[in-house]
């Protein structure tokens, strides 16, 4: 033990079982990664300068779209850069900072989540009372919680993780720095780093679920007693789409994270990893857009007032580039 060398960079396997479906891989991952930063700068953008959209519930979107964005970053350009150059080698530190900054943005998220819970639940229960109780003070307060908490839950567990042993390989069988596969690593017991991670993603995940279905007891109960089908339908429609990015980021990390060991299923951690850190940051601009109408109007309105925009330029430019030829002919 005296002898060991210490580990200065990990070798992220990936997706190496398929070498020679890498480069279609390689695109498929772009193309989304691509896809998913447009959509989400994109809601960002209509939170930012509407008018409209200037209400706790679309300042908590546009907070969840900058998450998604920050989220989907930490790995995926990483991975990107191993598919297309085979260089599959991340420095120690930066394998640490990967990890924190991972369980971090999606501590987050998760809290976020629970605040959006916490907003329908007033929008439709205590309707009179929303801009009170929702004020913008509120908002930034919850919003500040949200990160700090984050920010506090996940610096401990990396702290002991980073200060390890790894001496049996540096070679771990992921795309990005998870936990469990450096925990696997570690030559140094690791009951105590397993344990924290458990209570504290059982505690998280458990906990934001467990709040947001309290919510909507209280909302579905609510919406139960609207007279009239109008009244349902709008009820539902803001709700409906916020109780699927719960469901669907719940459903995956409980999978994930919330095992006593998370080292007995690293093998089926790969299609779960995907999904959390690539494809929901997709769907959730998506699922909005989608499913809010007032998302949806304000959208066409930004498209029209565009090409209108650039209508009038080009015909502007028309004008001014035929000028001189009209002079020409006339003289």
């Amino acid at each position: 033990m005296g002898n060991q060398t210490p580990i200065m960079e990990f070798i992220l396997l990936g997706f190496g079982s398929v070498r020679e479906l890498q480069p279609l891989l390689f695109l498929v991952f772009l193309v989304i990664y691509v896809v998913t930063v447009m959509g989400n700068i994109l809601i960002v953008a209509l939170v930012v300068t509407d008018q409209h959209l200037h209400t706790p519930m679309y300042f908590f979107l546009g907070n969840l779209s900058s998450l998604d964005l920050f989220f989907t970053s930490v790995t995926v350009p990483k991975m990107l850069q191993n598919l297309l150059s085979g260089d599959k080698s991340i420095s120690f530190a930066g394998c640490m900072a990967q990890s924190y900054f991972y369980f971090f943005l999606g501590t987050v998220e998760f809290f976020l989540l629970t605040s959006m819970s916490y907003d329908r639940y007033v929008a439709v229960c205590s309707p009179l009372h929303y801009p009170i109780l929702l004020s913008s003070h509120v908002c930034a307060q919850m919003m500040m919680t949200c990160w700090l908490g984050g920010l506090l839950s996940i610096l401990f567990p990396t702290i002991m993780i980073s200060r390890l042993s790894y001496c049996r390989s540096n070679v771990i069988d992921h795309f990005f720095c998870d936990s469990g596969p450096l925990l696997e690593l570690s030559c140094t017991d690791t009951h105590l780093v397993e344990l924290i991670d458990f209570m504290l993603s059982s505690l998280v995940i458990l906990g934001s679920l467990t709040l947001t279905m309290i919510s909507y007891v209280f909302i579905i109960s609510t919406i139960l007693r609207i007279p009239t089908n109008t009244g349902w339908n709008k009820a539902f429609s803001t709700c409906a789409s916020h109780l699927t990015l719960v469901l669907m980021s719940c459903s995956i990390s409980i999978f994930m994270y919330v095992t006593p060991s998370q080292k007995s299923t690293l093998e089926m951690h790969k299609i779960p990893a995907v999904l959390s850190s690539i494809v929901n940051p997709l769907l959730n601009p998506f699922i909005y857009t989608l499913r809010n109408n007032i998302v949806k109007k304000v959208l066409r309105e930004t498209f029209s007032h565009s090409k209108a925009l650039v209508f009038r330029s080009v015909g502007g430019l028309f004008l001014i580039c035929a000028a001189p030829c009209r002079k020409r002919s006339v003289a």
